[in-house]
């Protein structure tokens, strides 16, 4: 089911022995937009540190509660690799922590493979298309301090078709079954009063970090003409393909 990227944001995250934070942010691969890590604030417990934790590790969502459930211990977060206040999570630091956890660091496939059925904890056979085209594995950890994104960062850019600015991106929805952005929520208020569009991470074109700017593949009358959809309607499948088939994406593999 897709998710509102914000929505997830204060949900308890609980250990086998106990409550160990809320979940303060996600970080995404900015080449596979899939969600690598859930950042947790650890509160009281462990005051003034943020933790990582990978979702390969959540075992149980109660949607209803707010509630992850994830297979560690206590003593196990306690003793996990520390993270640095307003740092980029370096390739050293994911090492650390995939070491720590005897987690899989290829985990999944991207958005684009949705479909795929490997169980989170074991390797995967699908690797996401970015490490395909790489030499290597460890040619992608090279560079993947720069590709990991915040989601409370990148809200909020703003947003270009190929002809003219569209808006700037709201929110997330993602896939809860494989931690996978499905599309941008863009508020197109200053151009389209009124109106809320989504959008694939097939259409991004190119991103500008620097200055907090995304370009997409498609035209403004392309947007608008779009099929129609308002924050509350729940997005099902015929919804999707609906979307996919006006712009021309591919699947997500329903």
């Amino acid at each position: 089911m897709l998710r509102v990227g914000s929505a997830l944001k204060g949900y308890a995250i609980t250990a086998s022995d106990g409550e160990i934070g809320t979940v303060a942010d996600l970080l995404f691969d900015d080449t596979t937009w899939k969600v690598r890590w859930l950042v947790v604030d650890t509160g009281s417990w462990l005051t003034g540190r943020k933790i990582l934790v990978h979702p390969s590790a959540i075992g149980k969502a109660d949607y209803l509660r707010q509630v992850f459930s994830v297979s560690l211990t206590k003593a196990q977060v306690r003793d996990s690799p520390n993270i640095l206040e307003d740092q980029p999570v370096s390739r050293q630091m994911q090492d650390g922590i995939f070491k720590h956890y005897g987690w899989d660091p290829v985990w999944g496939g991207s958005q684009f493979e949705r479909g795929t059925t490997e169980s989170p904890l074991e390797p995967s056979h699908n690797l996401d298309a970015a490490l395909r085209d790489a030499t290597s594995y460890q040619a992608h950890l090279a560079h993947e301090d720069r590709d990991l994104r915040s989601m409370d960062t990148v809200t909020g850019y703003h947003c270009h078709a190929s002809d003219g600015a569209i808006g700037h991106v709201q929110d997330f929805l993602i896939d809860d079954r494989f931690w996978a952005i499905s599309y941008l929520i863009i508020d197109t208020r200053n151009w389209w009063p009124g109106q809320h569009v989504l959008v694939s991470p097939y259409a991004v074109k190119k991103v500008n970090w620097s200055d907090s700017q995304i370009e997409f593949s498609v035209t403004r009358e392309q947007v608008k003409a779009s099929p129609a959809w308002e924050p509350l309607d729940v997005i099902d499948q015929v919804y999707e393909e609906r979307l996919h088939n006006h712009y021309g994406w591919p699947g997500y593999g329903w």
